[in-house]
């Protein structure tokens, strides 16, 4: 089991709102590794996913957001989506935080599974899930997903199936 450890630090987690929207897609576009969904999805990610996402702000300003569901095939299944810091955070550990931030939620007290997809040449976002599974002293099982065939237009990378769990989280 894992607890999580209180930070007090400027960084404020928050449920999203639809209020957020616009100011998740300009830290997801500023990334510029991310895959930019339209302005729309992000405002809907917002208010509809609201419960299973996260933004963390910082004197006002979206530095973080992790877009994420409940898998409706796999109720035990959080998948992430999406995890955006703005630049001037990384390497703070802030990823991790909101990760942990999210599984300490109601509407988690089921999961046992976090899964994600990751291309080949993210490899902050490998760190992030093979040190979660880490952290949680759980495994990270790594497979096929996706394959750059199966998107519409050529030049996508692969996408591969980090599943990490079981494990039980102590809030």
């Amino acid at each position: 089991m894992v607890k999580t450890r209180e930070k007090t630090d400027d960084f404020h987690f928050q449920i999203p709102s639809k209020d957020d929207g616009a100011a998740v897609w300009e830290l997801v576009e500023g990334t510029g590794v991310l895959d930019v969904n339209s302005s729309y999805s992000y405002l809907m990610w917002c208010e509809i996913f609201s419960e299973t996402s996260i933004v963390v702000k910082k004197e006002d300003e979206v530095v973080g957001f992790i877009s994420g569901f409940i898998r409706p095939d796999k109720p035990d299944t959080l998948f992430i989506w999406q995890v955006a810091v703005d630049e001037k955070q990384r390497g703070h550990g802030l990823a991790t935080r909101m990760l942990f931030e999210l599984l300490d939620r109601n509407c988690c007290n089921d999961v046992r599974y976090v899964e994600a997809t990751v291309s080949p040449s993210n490899i902050a976002s490998q760190h992030l899930f093979m040190g979660l599974a880490n952290k949680m002293d759980t495994n990270c099982v790594v497979g096929n997903y996706f394959l750059s065939i199966d998107f519409p237009r050529t030049g996508h990378e692969d996408e591969s199936l980090y599943k990490i769990g079981p494990f039980e989280y102590q809030k």
